[in-house]
């Protein structure tokens, strides 16, 4: 299969730089995965297509400020590092810029020397293995130290850094936010429970790879990154309930998928509590097991995103409306607007 298969025009314009005022007054594009019929609806609309009975799965990952700016220890150079999985302790994986001035040994200080770094591993692309020293609690320290890394088609710098959050999160670990959940307040999601709709959730700490392009021609060929999850048996029990009772399984983002996906995949079709890392791709062919629709935002041309909602929808679907996202001027990636796709 062909990478060109889901390549698309986009105006560099209609990219989101900055997020809407209001969560919920995004646009929604609601496609029908099987008739590829559009309509376009205002986000908090959402209600409406939901039934009492189904069940949204969001991701309730928080994104750590894993931005760091340093100098190295002996010379004073500006070294940036970017936080990006926790192996063991305090022992993580991290991108720096620039990588030929860190090599094994090297220490790095930050700030008022409350954080240190000393490399003792390199890897490809600017990967580097960082063992952190502190006076405190780490997560502490970084809140202090660090920034929100946003996408690098973003060129703004943000505002509130909590609008690159949903309001849910609470389980800190990502390197990017689940930004189909950036359009829930907490008003919409109380009205989705008055509606008698489950919402459970789940964890997926998303990695940068999610943006990482697809290099090879063909996307069977792609290797994905890994990524941690977990699921709580609360939310295991619940979903196997709501699948026994007919209930739509309704996941919010892409990382939700991949999460429920994984499970489902690995046991038959039903939920387990269990966590892991997951490295699924899911593109045109796949067989779903786990979720009945889908809300996400629109994704980048070429990428993983595109091919995992043509594999729910339909490559054909998607691309259409795709082509008329951009026609009628729909905001495109995180801080764009929303597709229900169900």
């Amino acid at each position: 299969m062909k990478i060109d298969l889901f390549d698309f025009d986009l105006p560099e314009e209609l990219i989101a730089q900055t997020p809407l005022p209001n969560r919920d007054a995004s646009r929604l594009m609601v496609l029908d995965k099987k008739t590829g019929e559009i309509r376009h609806e205002t986000f908090r609309n959402i209600l409406s297509y939901l039934r009492e009975g189904d069940c949204l799965v969001l991701n309730d990952t928080r994104v750590m400020p894993a931005r760091l700016y340093g100098e190295k220890e002996d010379t004073g150079a500006n070294i940036e590092v970017l936080l990006l999985k926790q192996l063991e302790g305090d022992r993580w994986e991290t991108l720096v810029k620039p990588a030929k001035r860190v090599k094994v040994g090297t220490t790095i200080i930050f700030g008022d020397g409350r954080l240190k770094a000393t490399c003792v591993n390199t890897l490809e692309h600017g990967g580097r293995i960082l063992q952190f020293s502190y006076r405190g609690i780490f997560y502490e320290v970084l809140e202090q130290l660090g920034e929100m890394p946003l996408p690098p088609y973003i060129k703004e710098k943000l505002d509130d850094p909590e609008r690159y959050q949903t309001v849910y999160a609470r389980e800190i670990g990502s390197a990017a936010a689940p930004t189909a959940g950036l359009h829930f307040t907490e008003q919409l999601l109380d009205d989705i429970r008055a509606k008698g709709v489950h919402i459970a959730f789940i964890t997926l700490h998303v990695g940068l790879g999610t943006f990482r392009p697809v290099n090879v021609e063909n996307i069977e060929e792609h290797d994905m990154h890994a990524e941690f999850y977990q699921m709580t048996e609360e939310t295991a029990r619940l979903l196997n309930e709501v699948r026994r009772q007919g209930g739509r399984i309704i996941a919010v983002g892409t990382t939700s998928t991949r999460t429920l996906e994984t499970i489902a995949t690995r046991h038959n079709g039903t939920f387990v509590a269990e966590s892991g890392w997951t490295d699924i791709f899911i593109y045109p062919g796949y067989e779903f097991k786990a979720i009945d629709g889908l809300v996400t935002n629109f994704h980048l041309p070429k990428s993983t995103l595109i091919m995992l909602v043509s594999a729910l929808a339909g490559r054909e679907n998607i691309l259409r409306a795709y082509n008329v996202a951009v026609k009628e001027r729909y905001r495109f990636f995180s801080f764009g607007d929303a597709m229900l796709i169900i």
